[in-house]
């Protein structure tokens, strides 16, 4: 791999509600405002030849992924990674942002989410995936997923000891760029902290 784009997905239905969501079939898609992010994404990327597309399960990555890549590129090879999905929330699914970071908020990122994961566990999927990514033969890759993952990638790459910080905040239909060994140092750093 010389080059990943990832991505966080474009503005989803259940961004818009401030509601969470980490059941890949309980995903109800991008907003019209997320589509239109998503297409605008790939205005930004018809100049690069890209060889291989990646995202996790949900229906929003995936949109985002078609028509980001538009109708000239759907034959590209794809590759669906279930490690690169959402955090599994197990029983705070459907609930407000609001109760999520309350929740995350009193407890620690080794505890799991009630039936759920927890963000070590998290962590560990992503480093999992990035790792996949990085030993990819194909040169320029598209990967797009959620928010944590990105969020995760960018500050571990940079070495922060808080895989929240510094960057916090991921805008949607947003590429953030990665060279083999910037990723490879965000999956060591992702599996150690997942441990």
């Amino acid at each position: 791999m010389r080059l990943l784009l990832l991505v966080r997905h474009g503005e989803s239905l259940f961004n818009v509600e401030g509601v969470v969501n980490g059941d890949p079939a309980l995903d109800r898609g991008l907003s019209d405002a997320g589509r239109a992010a998503a297409t605008a994404l790939g205005v930004q990327l018809q100049g690069i030849r890209i060889d291989l597309c990646v995202t996790s399960r949900f229906p929003r990555a995936q949109e985002t992924a078609r028509l980001a890549l538009g109708a000239e590129r759907q034959a590209l090879a794809r590759v669906v990674d279930e490690d690169l999905d959402d955090v599994r929330i197990g029983e705070l699914e459907g609930r407000t942002l609001a109760e999520y970071r309350a929740w995350k908020g009193e407890h620690t990122r080794s505890d799991r989410f009630p039936g759920g994961e927890s963000l070590d566990e998290a962590a560990a999927r992503y480093a999992r995936a990035f790792s996949f990514i990085a030993d990819s033969r194909e040169d320029t890759i598209l990967c797009v997923c959620h928010e944590i993952p990105v969020r995760y990638a960018v500050n571990a790459a940079a070495g922060s000891p808080d895989l929240d910080h510094p960057l916090h905040d991921v805008r949607n239909a947003t590429p953030y760029l990665f060279d083999e060994a910037t990723l490879r140092r965000a999956a060591d750093n992702l599996a150690r902290s997942g441990r």
